[in-house]
Protein backbone atom coordinates (compact mmCIF):
# COMPACT_ATOMS: atom_id res chain seq x y z
CA UNK A 1 0.00 0.00 0.00
CA UNK A 2 1.36 3.40 -1.05
CA UNK A 3 0.82 6.13 1.55
CA UNK A 4 0.32 9.74 0.45
CA UNK A 5 -0.15 12.78 2.61
CA UNK A 6 -2.33 15.21 0.70
CA UNK A 7 -2.20 18.85 1.79
CA UNK A 8 -5.09 21.01 0.54
CA UNK A 9 -6.72 24.37 1.24
CA UNK A 10 -10.25 23.74 -0.06
CA UNK A 11 -12.54 20.89 -1.08
CA UNK A 12 -11.22 18.65 -3.82
CA UNK A 13 -13.04 18.82 -7.13
CA UNK A 14 -13.92 15.66 -9.05
CA UNK A 15 -11.05 16.42 -11.45
CA UNK A 16 -8.64 16.74 -8.52
CA UNK A 17 -9.80 13.42 -7.06
CA UNK A 18 -9.42 11.66 -10.39
CA UNK A 19 -5.95 13.13 -10.84
CA UNK A 20 -4.52 12.21 -7.42
CA UNK A 21 -6.11 8.76 -7.36
CA UNK A 22 -4.66 7.89 -10.76
CA UNK A 23 -1.08 9.01 -10.07
CA UNK A 24 0.08 5.52 -9.09
CA UNK A 25 -1.83 3.45 -11.62
CA UNK A 26 -3.30 0.30 -10.16
CA UNK A 27 -1.27 0.41 -6.93
CA UNK A 28 -3.56 0.87 -3.90
CA UNK A 29 -3.10 4.24 -2.20
CA UNK A 30 -4.01 5.41 1.26
CA UNK A 31 -4.53 9.17 1.61
CA UNK A 32 -4.00 11.17 4.79
CA UNK A 33 -5.46 14.60 4.13
CA UNK A 34 -4.51 17.84 5.86
CA UNK A 35 -6.71 20.83 5.15
CA UNK A 36 -5.90 24.29 6.43
CA UNK A 37 -8.80 26.72 6.28
CA UNK A 38 -8.10 30.13 4.83
CA UNK A 39 -5.89 32.40 6.87
CA UNK A 40 -5.43 35.90 8.13
CA UNK A 41 -5.10 39.44 6.76
CA UNK A 42 -1.65 38.81 5.22
CA UNK A 43 -3.02 35.76 3.40
CA UNK A 44 -5.91 37.87 2.10
CA UNK A 45 -3.48 40.34 0.49
CA UNK A 46 -1.46 37.55 -1.12
CA UNK A 47 -4.65 35.90 -2.43
CA UNK A 48 -5.77 39.22 -3.91
CA UNK A 49 -2.40 39.64 -5.67
CA UNK A 50 -2.69 36.09 -7.03
CA UNK A 51 -6.22 36.85 -8.27
CA UNK A 52 -4.95 39.94 -10.08
CA UNK A 53 -2.06 37.95 -11.61
CA UNK A 54 -4.64 35.48 -12.95
CA UNK A 55 -6.76 38.32 -14.35
CA UNK A 56 -9.55 37.69 -11.84
CA UNK A 57 -10.10 41.27 -10.69
CA UNK A 58 -13.59 40.53 -9.35
CA UNK A 59 -12.21 37.73 -7.19
CA UNK A 60 -9.53 40.07 -5.81
CA UNK A 61 -12.19 42.56 -4.78
CA UNK A 62 -14.11 39.82 -2.92
CA UNK A 63 -11.16 38.52 -0.88
CA UNK A 64 -12.36 40.61 2.08
CA UNK A 65 -15.51 38.48 2.15
CA UNK A 66 -13.56 35.26 2.70
CA UNK A 67 -14.53 33.70 6.05
CA UNK A 68 -11.87 33.57 8.73
CA UNK A 69 -11.60 32.25 12.27
CA UNK A 70 -14.47 30.02 13.42
CA UNK A 71 -16.39 30.60 10.17
CA UNK A 72 -13.40 29.35 8.18
CA UNK A 73 -13.09 26.35 10.48
CA UNK A 74 -16.71 25.31 9.84
CA UNK A 75 -16.22 25.62 6.08
CA UNK A 76 -12.94 23.73 6.38
CA UNK A 77 -14.60 20.84 8.20
CA UNK A 78 -17.22 20.55 5.46
CA UNK A 79 -14.57 20.79 2.73
CA UNK A 80 -12.54 18.08 4.44
CA UNK A 81 -15.54 15.76 4.73
CA UNK A 82 -16.46 16.28 1.06
CA UNK A 83 -12.87 15.56 0.03
CA UNK A 84 -12.60 12.40 2.14
CA UNK A 85 -15.89 11.06 0.78
CA UNK A 86 -14.75 11.71 -2.78
CA UNK A 87 -11.41 9.97 -2.25
CA UNK A 88 -13.11 6.97 -0.65
CA UNK A 89 -15.66 6.90 -3.46
CA UNK A 90 -12.80 6.70 -5.95
CA UNK A 91 -11.53 3.57 -4.22
CA UNK A 92 -8.80 5.02 -2.03
CA UNK A 93 -8.48 4.84 1.69
CA UNK A 94 -8.78 8.31 3.20
CA UNK A 95 -8.70 9.97 6.57
CA UNK A 96 -7.99 13.55 7.44
CA UNK A 97 -7.88 16.45 9.81
CA UNK A 98 -7.93 20.21 9.88
CA UNK A 99 -4.75 22.16 10.52
CA UNK A 100 -5.20 25.35 12.48
CA UNK A 101 -1.62 26.40 13.23
CA UNK A 102 1.78 25.78 11.70
CA UNK A 103 0.82 23.66 8.68
CA UNK A 104 4.36 22.49 7.97
CA UNK A 105 4.84 21.25 11.53
CA UNK A 106 1.56 19.32 11.23
CA UNK A 107 2.69 17.98 7.83
CA UNK A 108 6.04 16.78 9.17
CA UNK A 109 4.39 15.13 12.18
CA UNK A 110 1.84 13.33 9.99
CA UNK A 111 4.48 12.17 7.49
CA UNK A 112 6.45 10.65 10.37
CA UNK A 113 3.34 9.21 12.07
CA UNK A 114 2.02 7.35 9.01
CA UNK A 115 5.44 6.71 7.43
CA UNK A 116 4.30 8.40 4.25
CA UNK A 117 5.89 7.60 0.91
CA UNK A 118 5.18 11.05 -0.51
CA UNK A 119 3.52 14.40 0.06
CA UNK A 120 1.15 15.92 -2.49
CA UNK A 121 0.45 19.64 -2.12
CA UNK A 122 -2.67 20.48 -4.14
CA UNK A 123 -3.62 24.17 -4.13
CA UNK A 124 -4.59 27.04 -6.36
CA UNK A 125 -1.57 28.92 -7.75
CA UNK A 126 0.07 31.25 -5.24
CA UNK A 127 2.43 33.22 -7.45
CA UNK A 128 3.90 35.58 -4.85
CA UNK A 129 4.70 32.78 -2.41
CA UNK A 130 5.99 30.52 -5.17
CA UNK A 131 8.26 33.24 -6.55
CA UNK A 132 9.92 33.58 -3.16
CA UNK A 133 9.78 29.80 -2.48
CA UNK A 134 7.54 30.38 0.55
CA UNK A 135 4.69 28.15 -0.66
CA UNK A 136 3.91 24.92 1.17
CA UNK A 137 5.57 22.64 -1.36
CA UNK A 138 8.84 24.57 -1.52
CA UNK A 139 9.12 24.74 2.25
CA UNK A 140 8.04 21.11 2.75
CA UNK A 141 10.82 19.83 0.50
CA UNK A 142 13.32 20.94 3.13
CA UNK A 143 11.39 19.55 6.06
CA UNK A 144 9.56 16.25 5.49
CA UNK A 145 12.19 13.84 4.19
CA UNK A 146 10.02 12.31 1.43
CA UNK A 147 9.32 13.41 -2.14
CA UNK A 148 6.96 16.40 -2.42
CA UNK A 149 4.77 16.76 -5.49
CA UNK A 150 3.21 20.15 -6.15
CA UNK A 151 -0.04 20.16 -8.13
CA UNK A 152 -2.51 22.89 -8.99
CA UNK A 153 -6.20 22.41 -8.44
CA UNK A 154 -7.97 21.72 -11.72
CA UNK A 155 -10.86 24.07 -11.16
CA UNK A 156 -12.63 26.22 -8.63
CA UNK A 157 -14.45 24.27 -5.91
Amino acid sequence: MFTSVLMIEKALTSADVEFVTSLHGEEPVSFHVLLQPRGDQADRLLRAIDDIALGEIDEAAREGETPEGEDAKELGERALEVSLKALRGAGGGAEGRLVEDHPLDALKALVDEVRADEVIVLTDPHYVEEFFHRDWASRARHKVGVPVLKLFSHSKA
